[in-house]
């Protein structure tokens, strides 16, 4: 999916792009609009007059969702100031001039929140300027025709709708969803002409290739995918970003608010442990296999398959240059802990299992070639990686998000936390271990103490998901301890609850740090955090981790406790840990209090 010639179709430029970047394919650059410099505030009323003089609806609309964008929470960290989506509506309304009052028009159908949307179109309501029809008519637009066009090796999608506005005047938006980020939105925009337009430019692009596919999809499931897909996006640790992206997000998401609901998001096929087993017995009896049937070549499978069955997009037979890079580059040196010797076979599996994979797949084999050549590319990195000191679990995560300084967190020596540190960690000191109780939690109503009316509704909405969830698969000292970890997020930062987001991401987010921090994902306890996401209706567990560690640090949880690598996570409170994790700790305590006794003075 990649521009592979110039040349002008219609009102679209097409330029020749360069090499996939980590992550997979963007949208094609043949499709993209130039990117416009963002005016100041000065020059802000010339340019939208100067947009609105050229008669092309995408000039203002651009611009506006730039504006909105700017104004949109979900790219900041808890906390962080800036502007909100009502001071921006509010500043418009009081300056009553015909630019701010098509910004108006713009934001009715553009603002990031429905209260904004609902004050934009009050504002507007009560202007009496003349605007073009389109603008003045934006509520009716309708959306039309919806394509995707996808890769054979799986790395990602483009989905494109078609928008019919008053006058006869059509847009197309564009969005590229990344599934080796678990189907998270990493790029889109939005351009004059019709989808026609845009599918002829595709076409055109990959007239060589026989690696894509353009197809019409069910509209419904276009508004699904892309919402998912913009929710997770919007999430990510760091912020995804290209010239046109996140600026173009709040006219993308307006597009597929024109799309009917009820559609399908993305499904993603389970692997159990049968599964798994059929295909490592398939593998190791072929000819690519064979001669790597040991312990070595089946454990370093065993972890191949953890990253194909159960993160990008969950298809272990999917392999492509991007997601060999992010398994040599990122995933292995950062999950797998293990002795080199071992790990520095790990290429010539993939490689192995790469043949054996496409041709079960029946992937072309000009593909197949590319991916090897990725191997071969990356394993001189694996290599230096796999015997570097370096951080693994958490810590990327907590750099990445900003909550520890990343060169803290590089020269970070591993293991510095005592058996009797972690504990203490666990439940917020010396004096509360020593006092620890093991008495149940409470079957205790959500405490809305704190929470600000604005917020009440979606924080009610995380209540009934996480305790629909507890009720089913967990418990009520579970439930409990998720209400009080909401109720703390909800009243500790409630302007992440002001954010547009997806509930059940959120929700599933809470229940896998009330999960990790009571032991309750570990091997024999029956639950995995990808069951989690499945309950929820998530399509992978990818984001939770992500959303949990926001929740954790708007309940003023110190996620610096949590930069080892550990099974469990330490929320420094007993008041989040069930009975069963407490007196876990507490005979952990007096076991370790007993070899200190044993132990000689001095040593």
């Amino acid at each position: 999916m990649e521009s592979l010639g110039g040349g002008r179709v219609g009102s679209l430029t097409v330029t020749r792009s360069g090499r996939h970047r980590r992550g997979g394919r963007t949208t094609p650059k043949g499709t993209r609009p130039g990117r416009r410099d963002e005016p100041d505030e000065q020059e802000l009323i010339t340019e939208i007059r100067s947009r609105l003089a050229s008669g092309d609806p995408m000039e203002l609309l651009a611009e506006a969702s730039g504006l909105a964008a700017v104004v949109d929470h979900r790219q900041r960290r808890p906390g962080a100031p800036g502007p909100s989506s009502e001071m921006l509506v509010g500043t418009f309304a009081g300056v009553d001039l015909p630019e701010t009052t098509a910004l108006l028009a713009a934001f009715s159908v553009l603002a990031p929140d429905e209260v904004g949307r609902r004050r934009a179109a009050r504002a507007m309501a009560v202007r009496h300027h003349r605007l073009p029809e389109w603008l003045t008519r934006l509520g009716e637009a309708k959306a039309g025709r919806a394509v995707a066009m996808r890769h054979v090796l799986g790395d990602g999608e483009n989905l494109v709708v078609g928008v019919h506005l008053a006058g006869g005047h059509e847009l197309s938006a564009m969005l590229y969803v990344d599934h080796n980020l678990g189907h998270a939105a990493k790029d889109g925009f939005a351009v004059t002409g019709t989808v026609e337009d845009v599918v002829a430019i595709m076409e055109r692009i990959d007239a060589d290739s026989d690696g894509a596919t353009i197809e019409d999809i069910d509209p419904a499931d276009a508004r699904a995918c892309i919402e998912e897909a913009v929710e997770l996006g919007g999430i990510m640790f760091p912020p995804l970003e290209s010239d046109t992206w996140p600026q173009a997000r709040p006219l993308v998401e307006w597009v597929a608010r024109l799309l009917p609901a009820g559609g399908r998001g993305y499904e993603t096929s389970g692997w159990d442990d049968e599964a798994r087993a059929a295909m490592t017995e398939a593998f190791f009896a072929s000819a690519h296999g064979r001669a790597l049937d040991d312990d070595d070549g089946r454990g370093l499978l065993e972890s191949i398959l953890w990253f194909g069955c159960d993160y990008g997009p969950s298809d272990p037979y999917h392999w492509s240059p991007v997601s060999v890079e992010i398994l040599l580059t990122d995933w292995m040196p950062r999950k797998i802990v293990a002795p080199v010797d071992f790990l520095r076979q790990a290429p010539g599996v993939v490689r192995a299992f790469i043949l054996w994979a496409h041709e079960e797949r029946g992937i072309p084999r000009r593909w197949t070639s590319e991916t090897l050549a990725a191997v071969d590319e990356w394993e001189p990195e694996y290599q230096r990686l796999i015997r570097t000191a370096r951080p693994q679990g958490p810590l990327a995560l907590l750099a990445a998000m900003g909550a520890m300084d990343a060169d803290e967190v590089w020269d970070m020596p591993f293991g510095v936390m005592s058996e009797e540190d972690r504990l203490e960690a666990a439940v917020g000191g010396a004096e509360v271990l020593a006092g620890l109780s093991t008495s149940p939690l409470p079957d205790e109503p959500f405490d809305w103490t704190g929470v600000p009316d604005d917020t009440k509704d979606t924080v009610a909405g995380l209540v009934e998901l996480v305790d629909g969830y507890c009720d089913a698969e967990l418990d009520v000292e579970h439930r409990t301890a998720c209400r009080r970890l909401l109720a703390r997020a909800a009243g500790g930062d409630p302007a992440v609850f002001r954010r547009s987001f997806r509930l059940e991401i959120t929700a599933a987010g809470i229940v896998w740090v009330i999960g990790k921090a009571n032991d309750a994902f570990a091997p024999g306890r029956g639950r995995q955090v990808k069951d989690v996401a499945a309950a929820f209706g998530l399509p992978t567990s990818s984001a939770l981790s992500s959303r949990g560690y926001v929740m954790m640090e708007a309940a003023g949880i110190p996620l610096e406790l949590n930069a080892e690598m550990y099974a469990d996570l330490l929320l420094g409170t007993p008041e989040l840990l069930v009975s069963r994790r407490r007196l876990a700790i507490a005979q952990r305590r007096d076991r370790s209090a007993q070899a200190a006794r044993r132990r000689p003075d001095g040593e």
